[in-house]
């Protein structure tokens, strides 16, 4: 009954007030990295893309923007690696470009402790049982990221966020929230092997691999 009433009622309450006073009270703060984004990227400061949140609904998320819009010649995006800039690299190292979410947080897109939203493409390549990751509001921390953030591959990120859902508690969002702090402060597992971001996923077939946009 503990479990049941946090996770659907006192889970959303603590969230949003906690997103508010941390919105608040680092306000200065981003306000600053919105100055700094403007003068060394350029606009537009934030980066929005859809993504999949609770019970498969579709939503917006905010992200400090990070990387260039540099095209190729056939006006295609350029890799990740050529557009992810020397700033924008900074604020993925200290996880300064997800502070925006605290918004999605406070209007009931996200969690502070969840699995983390993925791309709205992904929809139809889920399996019955890795949609289940969708029975909570996605988080800006979850368990898969203090196990392993990017480091780990997606089949190991699936099965930490289903086990996630079925042991969500006050305490361990308490702990997981707690344990992330000193992830963020020796940015541990920001990206991928060989990739700057977490290689995009082709559905359940391990073989096939594109980088993410953001």
């Amino acid at each position: 009954m503990y479990k049941l009433n946090y996770k659907n009622l006192w889970k959303r309450v603590f969230d949003f007030f906690v997103a508010l006073i941390i919105l608040i009270a680092f306000s200065p703060f981003l306000l600053f990295v919105m100055l700094l984004i403007k003068c060394k990227i350029g606009s537009p400061i934030f980066f929005r893309q859809d993504r999949l949140g609770y019970n498969g609904e579709v939503f917006k998320i905010w992200k400090f923007r990070s990387m260039t819009n540099c095209r190729d010649e056939k006006g295609e995006l350029r890799p990740d690696e050529y557009r992810l800039t020397r700033f924008g690299k900074f604020l993925r190292d200290w996880s300064i470009d997800e502070l925006p979410q605290l918004w999605n947080v406070v209007v009931g897109d996200m969690s502070l402790i969840g699995p983390r939203p993925f791309i709205a493409e992904y929809a139809s390549r889920y399996t019955a049982e890795q949609m289940r990751r969708h029975e909570v509001r996605p988080g800006i921390s979850g368990w898969a990221q203090i196990t392993g953030r990017n480091s780990i591959n997606w089949n190991q990120k699936f099965i930490l966020d289903v086990w996630y859902v079925d042991h969500c508690s006050l305490l361990l969002d308490l702990k997981i929230l707690f344990s992330t702090i000193p992830l963020v402060l020796l940015r541990a597992g920001i990206t991928a092997e060989n990739h700057v971001t977490m290689p995009k996923w082709k559905g359940n077939d391990p073989v096939k691999r594109e980088s993410l946009s953001e």
